[in-house]
Order: C-alpha cells, then sequence, then structure tokens
C-alpha cells in the first residue's frame, strides 16, 4: 500500500467502541468487499469495505471479522480471517498479510485462514443469541450487485434460523460520523494532496485547454503524492457544462471567456477530501462572473459558521436556503413575486441553487453518519452552495470540508485558495 496505514490503537479502539453498544451474548460478523469484474477476465481495483476497514485496517479482499464480545474462551472475541496465500498468488498477485503482519495492523491476536471460517463460526453460533449482520443501508445507496455481505445475511439465516438477527449499520454509523484524531489527520493529508493539485492546475489551465488535460494534471498530482488518485469521479465541467450537476465526461475545449467548475478531491488510504472550485478559463473574471462568485463564497462562508453542535441539519439547510434566496435577489435572477408564488415544497431558489449545502465526509465521501439527529463536535462536513444559470452557460459552486469543533469549526481546505483576487493572481 502506498499510504501510512493507521495506528493498531485506533482500530482496536473503535473495536471497542462497537462492543459497548452490544447487547450481551452478541456476534458482529464483518465481511470485505467483491473484487468486482469488468469483462472477459479483468477486474476492477479492489476498494475495501468500509466498516471493516475502520474495524481492522486490514486492506485485502477474502478477509472476515468476527466479534463475539461474551464468549467464553477470551481468543474467540475476537476473529479474523484471511484469504490463504501460496506460491501460485505470489507470484501471479502479490504479496498477502502473514498473520504477523494483520496483528500489527489490526490488533487482534486470533487469525485464521479463511477456509476454517465455516466450522469456527458454528462454535461461536452456539453460545451465541444476538446476530449482528452488516449491510449497506446509506440513504442514498442504491445498492444492485449483490454484495458478500448481503450472500452471507441469507446463508446464515438458512443455516441459523432461530438465532435473533440485527442490523449493525445503524451502529457503524454513529461510530464513524464522529471521527478520531487519526482519522481527522488523514482527511488532512488528502485536502493537501488536493490543494497541490489545485495550485497545479492554476497555473496550467488557459484558452484552448480541454477538461481531460486538467483532469491528467490533478491525477499526476494525487498520485506523485501517494494516493490512489480520485476520491470519486471528477468533474471538470467549463462553461454551460457546470450546469449539469454530475457532468463527468470532461471532454470539452475551454473556451476564453468561460468559467471551470472543478469538483475534485484526493483519496488517501481510503479517506477522502471533496474540494470544488470554479476559475475563470482566461484567468480573469467578468463583472457578472465575479459578482456570482462573490455570492456564493458569501453563502458558503456563513454556511460554515452556521454547523455547530445541536444544529439540526435539515433546520440548517433551509436556513442556508434563505440565505442563497437574499443571494439571488440581488443578482436579479428571482425577484418578490417569484418568492410570494413559490411552491413551499420547492422554493424560488431551488431554480438556480437545487442540491444540499452539506453532506458527512470520511471514509466514504458521501459518509455514512444521521441526517436527522443534532451535529456532534468531531463530524466532518462538506459546505457546498452553488449558483447554476443555464441560460448564461453559467455555474458556479465553491466547496470545502470542515471538522466540527465544540465551538465553531477548522477548516481542512483553509490553504486552498478561493478568494478571486488571489485566484486571479495566482493563474496570471
Amino acid at each position: 500500500m502506498k499510504y501510512k496505514p493507521l495506528s493498531q490503537s485506533f482500530h482496536t479502539h473503535n473495536r471497542q467502541k462497537l462492543k459497548a453498544k452490544l447487547p450481551a451474548k452478541s456476534l458482529a460478523v464483518f465481511h470485505s468487499n467483491d473484487i468486482m469484474p469488468t469483462n472477459a477476465d479483468g477486474t476492477m481495483r479492489f476498494r475495501q469495505n468500509n466498516d471493516l476497514f475502520y474495524l481492522s485496517g486490514i486492506d485485502q479482499e477474502e478477509t472476515v471479522l468476527v466479534i463475539c464480545p461474551d464468549f467464553p474462551d477470551p481468543n474467540l472475541r475476537e476473529v479474523l480471517f484471511l484469504r490463504e496465500t501460496n506460491d501460485h498468488i505470489a507470484v501471479w498477485e502479490g504479496h498477502k498479510y502473514t498473520k504477523e503482519e494483520a496483528f500489527a495492523t489490526s490488533g487482534i491476536e486470533n487469525i485464521q485462514w479463511v477456509s476454517n471460517f465455516d466450522n469456527l463460526f458454528n462454535t461461536l453460533m452456539a453460545l451465541s443469541e444476538h446476530v449482528f449482520l452488516n449491510a449497506n443501508e446509506h440513504l442514498r445507496a442504491a445498492v444492485v450487485v449483490e454484495t458478500r455481505d448481503a450472500r452471507f445475511i441469507k446463508n446464515c439465516k438458512k443455516r441459523y434460523p432461530l438465532h435473533q438477527y440485527h442490523r449493525v449499520a445503524p451502529l457503524m454509523h454513529q461510530l464513524r460520523a464522529v471521527k478520531e484524531k487519526e482519522e481527522i489527520d488523514q482527511l488532512q493529508i488528502a485536502c493537501d494532496i488536493t490543494e497541490k493539485g489545485f495550485r497545479r492546475i492554476l497555473s496550467f489551465v488557459k484558452p484552448g485547454v480541454t477538461e481531460y488535460e486538467i483532469e491528467a494534471e490533478f491525477i499526476h498530482e494525487f498520485v506523485k503524492n501517494r494516493s490512489k488518485g480520485f476520491a470519486y469521479e471528477p468533474i471538470i465541467a467549463s462553461g454551460s457544462n457546470a450546469c449539469v450537476l454530475h457532468y463527468i465526461e470532461n471532454k470539452e475545449v475551454c473556451k476564453d471567456g468561460d468559467m471551470i467548475l472543478l469538483d475534485v478531491g484526493a483519496e488517501y488510504g481510503n479517506y477522502n477530501a471533496d474540494m470544488t472550485r470554479t476559475i475563470p478559463v482566461n484567468g480573469r473574471f467578468t463583472k457578472r462572473q465575479r459578482a456570482v462568485y462573490d455570492a456564493v463564497l458569501r453563502v458558503k462562508n456563513q454556511a460554515s459558521d452556521m454547523l455547530r453542535p445541536g444544529i439540526n441539519i435539515q433546520d440548517y439547510h433551509k436556513e442556508v436556503g434563505l440565505i442563497m434566496q437574499s443571494e439571488l435577489l440581488g443578482l436579479g435572477l428571482i425577484d418578490q413575486t417569484d418568492i410570494k408564488n413559490q411552491d413551499p415544497k420547492w422554493p424560488a431558489f431551488k431554480k438556480y441553487f437545487m442540491h444540499g449545502t452539506s453532506h458527512h465526509l470520511g471514509l466514504d465521501v458521501h459518509d455514512v453518519g444521521t441526517m436527522h439527529d443534532p451535529i456532534t463536535a468531531g463530524m466532518v462536513f462538506t459546505v457546498e452552495p452553488g449558483i447554476y444559470i443555464p441560460k448564461e452557460g453559467l455555474g458556479i459552486r465553491l466547496e470545502n470540508d470542515i471538522l466540527i469543533l465544540e465551538k465553531g469549526y477548522f477548516d481542512l481546505m483553509g490553504k486552498i485558495p478561493i478568494e478571486a483576487e488571489e485566484i486571479e493572481e495566482l493563474m496570471k
């Protein structure tokens, strides 16, 4: 792996936090993700299941973690199952974890080969009552591919129909929403790498470059700094492309007088940055572009100040909408008649700002965590307002990642240029 692993104590502490939430005589099971196929004999790059990674640090396929805190034999209260390697695998795929390496990473003493799973799991189930199984329960998930967890759920219930089954996902969402210091450090590295990529392209962009050339500059800088690459499919959207929220073709020529919306972030150690900047192709804002840009920046700054412990994220989105409404009035994009006649379910400002302002950030770009309970210190959120004006071929979004503190917040992207004057100066 390219990245510096998190400490053994970090993963051990995470398991302790989970154990504290489990009832007596419980057993919890976590599976790695599958290696997904492409075509013929091709496969996609492996991406570990985030819950398993959070609890063990193991970044390898065919891994199973079983936690059984009250089992009479202390040696069986935590068991990690790994894929056993051999000479053939070593030649064709490379190194796999040894048991000693897996212990050094996870802090789990009992490490078995995954071929031993069925027999040992039968022993653990015999003295367990509550079985916690994992699934992707993200509010925006659209799961169409059966996962290892999903296959295991079916088989486990068929083999052991009389146990009490529970969802472990809600517990993991609570734990992962509040970041430990080591996680914040990883997120900061991802943001710092993102900054390097952005500064690189500021001196590269000019009329005539293509969106994909800009994408290439980012990926070069990211990989050079120990990132696997983009945290998500990058959006390099010039001109009217910026009004397509999930534009990822990145194929057009950037024209003199247009703006470019850059929604990119680096991954580091499975943690993710999420940044958006919008810059002028020729290095100078027009008067209109600058007016819209400054309006979005004011909304971002005020929205950041509003995120604090005790705030409900749904109420926050409504309040940000009112700030945006005021800015749109000032830009002449809506008027009081629009507001008076608006549908309360789709306010007038939604014509130009149709997405949410913030989401959790961490091991997932849209990280798990409640969107209805109050915000607490230690959570990390994006703040990303935007104004999109298709008839003007203009879309501007600005986005930083912030850590919620007991009082106020810390901007993980505070060093990344965002003021219009600084952008222009760096693009000279």
